[in-house]
């Protein structure tokens, strides 16, 4: 197991395998990327690092972009991954629908859907010109693929969808009938320069939740508190610029390129593992878990 110097234990990897997108969402923070001339890993790049990490004990997957289901191979880079305990995708979801099937039976166990609203008009504005038809069939695809529990992303911005909530959660209740399916996971902004006016608290409509709620779990990543309320799940994640986010990140990242990146607030510690083979990248892992440390102590 992949442990670093404070004593957090490294659980989960998250690589990103394109940093091209689709559309351009106003909240955006590219997963920390900041050099998008590189080019991207090929498929055995990718299985390499991610079999490496498996083989140190990393239990979860998460597969990232940019856009990762812009990348022709994508069921090819899922295919060839390790037995991963999880395996899932964040995707805006503009091509889910034609892929869902094709991405359960190469071994993707769930995804995460960015849908911040569910006004049209409003993500047109909000994505620049995303479709939200083809974000909702493809929703109701990875639902039918039993690529569950899908995780639909809601970042609140303050006059734009702060007064959705209860829509959203009544939307993602439809699939619920049966058991939990779909989780709504209610995202604060992050404050970017720029964005500062559509910030908004979202401890308010925690509070409002928590009051409802039938049961309150917490969840050992971040410790992000879930509500089990009588339409589903609704989840609640803070900013990154709170102690409590890197006091239990249990996350590493690989950038597109093929960088370890320990920290994603931080690229001055990068270290390039694209071409690495056998004992070289499992050393080069090891000093960037060692390279780890809080950004925000408390």
């Amino acid at each position: 197991m992949l442990i670093d110097r404070f004593g957090r234990k490294i659980t989960n990897l998250r690589i990103a395998i394109t940093n091209r997108c689709n559309l351009r969402c106003i909240y955006c923070h590219h997963e920390g990327e900041v050099n998008f001339t590189e080019k991207e890993m090929e498929v055995e790049e990718i299985r390499r690092i991610a079999k490496a990490f498996y083989d140190l004990g990393i239990k979860k997957l998460k597969i990232t972009g940019g856009e990762p289901l812009l990348r022709k191979d994508v069921v090819d880079i899922v295919n060839s991954m390790p037995k991963f305990k999880e395996i899932s995708i964040t995707t805006n979801g503009i091509f889910l629908a034609k892929l869902a099937d094709e991405l359960r039976d190469a071994g993707l166990n769930r995804v995460n859907v960015s849908l911040d609203t569910l006004d049209g008009e409003k993500y047109k504005w909000i994505t620049k010109n995303g479709d939200i038809k083809k974000v909702i069939d493809g929703i109701e695809a990875a639902y039918n693929a039993n690529l569950t529990p899908t995780k639909i992303n809601v970042v609140v911005l303050k006059g734009v969808n702060s007064n959705e909530i209860d829509d959203m959660l009544k939307f993602v209740s439809k699939y619920n009938k049966d058991g939990v399916k779909v989780i709504l996971q209610v995202i604060e902004l992050l404050k970017l320069p720029g964005l500062e006016n559509y910030y908004f608290d979202i401890s308010e409509i925690e509070r409002k939740y928590a009051a409802k709620a039938k049961k309150m779990f917490v969840r050992v990543m971040h410790k992000r508190k879930q509500y089990l309320v009588d339409e589903g799940i609704v989840e609640f994640v803070k900013p990154l610029d709170n102690t409590e986010f890197c006091a239990n990140c249990n996350r590493i990242r690989v950038t597109s390129d093929g960088k370890i990146k320990p920290c994603l607030l931080r690229n001055d510690n990068l270290i390039d593992v694209k071409k690495l083979e056998g004992g070289e990248l499992f050393n080069a892992i090891k000093k960037a878990v060692l390279l780890r440390e809080p950004y925000f102590k408390g």
